[in-house]
């Protein structure tokens, strides 16, 4: 096993998960029913009483999506969690969900608490997150942005997409490849939305929605709900499951990125990338990791060119050759690991598994790290995990196997 320098003082020890749904399947039951059904499920993987629960660490403000609010007395009166010691949420949006294991080690770190949950429950009948920015109240920003008919986050993310193309010559093969590997990691999941395979005739016959991007370079609009538990390495041992050390972890962003693809006011070579290089830095410098030394890597895919984008920012190719990368077929799974490849999202991503905010990825690499996934690695070591690219906080998170 590859040995690593980071800290390993906190591990994920419970995973839990609802069914995913269809946008609107969902219907019958309430935001904090599906978070406390995860939230249970989790425990019940780790071998612990909801009742120790003492820290809840949020994302996206703590927000189900865009519409919809969680709140940790919610859960206590609901689940019957008597005290909680820490309760707080990183800002932004999606691009938070890896971070906020982070924060969750910060809490058991400085003592605050010692048993702490990350839970994201979304459904879509408030507000479909499709059609976000065209829902939002006219302001001074959203000027720059809704009279241009960019309606919803993929219509931002495709100028994003023809400026790559522009600069770099990658063309619509990378994104067919991106969302066609993808799509066949999901054939064999149960869980999954999507489970018929997606042929390039198909993928160039798509709708197209904002081009270049068509209807399969966006992710899902599903349902559901995901729970994760983190501890003490030491607590880590007299639970359940095989921990899962947390290796590094880091979120922020640089200024540059601010607030994304939702003002274009990026310079030139920002504009052309998911804005996580700073974050990448940081969480390689923490673990004493190198791109060469991931596994698995768990690519925030709530668009296909973002994923090329951020293979780039995290150095598992240079800028700008994002797309002969993919195209070379170096993303596909496989149960080796192949030199100068990475197997990228194989649970199926939010492109053809479910859309949960970022948290089925998560889940993903404590599974390839415990030696239980559908699709596994054998012998991963490392599996990165990313949030965003979305409006900061960005984030990432390495996941390694316990030693």
């Amino acid at each position: 096993m590859r040995k690593d320098s980071g800290s390993r003082d906190v591990a994920i020890v419970g995973v839990g998960a609802t069914p995913y749904y269809r946008r609107g399947e969902s219907a019958g039951k309430s935001i904090t029913q599906l978070a406390g059904e995860a939230i249970l499920a989790a425990c019940g993987d780790a071998g612990i009483s909801v009742k120790e629960i003492d820290g809840f660490a949020y994302y996206s403000g703590a927000g189900a999506g865009y519409g919809d609010k969680m709140e940790t007395v919610d859960f206590m009166e609901t689940l019957g969690i008597p005290e909680v010691r820490f309760t707080a949420t990183l800002t932004g949006g999606g691009g938070g969900s890896a971070g906020a294991i982070g924060l969750a080690r910060a809490a058991i770190v400085a003592g605050d608490a010692s048993i702490v949950v990350t839970v994201m429950a979304l459904q879509q009948q408030q507000q479909r997150l499709g059609t976000v920015i065209s829902a939002k109240p006219p302001t001074a920003l959203g000027s720059f942005v809704q009279p241009s008919g960019l309606a919803g986050p993929g219509h931002l993310m495709s100028v994003l997409a023809r400026r790559h193309m522009y600069e770099f010559g990658t063309t619509r093969e990378a994104f067919a490849e991106v969302a066609i590997s993808t799509r066949n990691n999901a054939l064999n999941r149960p869980k999954a939305i999507q489970k018929t395979p997606l042929t390039r005739e198909e993928y160039f016959n798509g709708r197209m929605i904002a081009e270049p991007l068509c209807v399969y370079d966006f992710c899902l609009e599903t349902e559901g709900a995901i729970a994760i538990i983190t501890t003490s390495a030491e607590r880590a041992r007299d639970t359940k499951q095989k921990p899962v050390p947390v290796v590094s972890a880091a979120h922020g962003g640089s200024r540059d990125w601010g607030r994304g693809f939702t003002w274009y006011g990026m310079p030139a070579d920002t504009f052309t990338s998911s804005g996580h290089r700073s974050v990448a830095d940081r969480l390689y410098k923490q673990a004493g990791l190198t791109a060469q030394d991931i596994d698995v890597a768990l690519i925030y895919d709530h668009f296909t060119p973002m994923v090329v984008m951020q293979l780039e920012d995290y150095g598992f190719c240079e800028k700008g050759e994002g797309g002969p990368f993919v195209e070379s077929g170096a993303i596909r799974y496989s149960r080796q690991k192949k030199k100068g490849a990475v197997a990228v999202n194989p649970h199926g991503g939010q492109l053809s598994e479910a859309y949960i905010i970022g948290m089925t990825h998560i889940l993903e690499g404590v599974e390839q790290m415990r030696g239980t996934a559908i699709n596994q690695v054998d012998d991963a070591d490392y599996a990165l995990i990313t949030g965003g690219p979305a409006a900061l906080p960005i984030s990432g998170l390495i996941l390694g196997r316990d030693r």
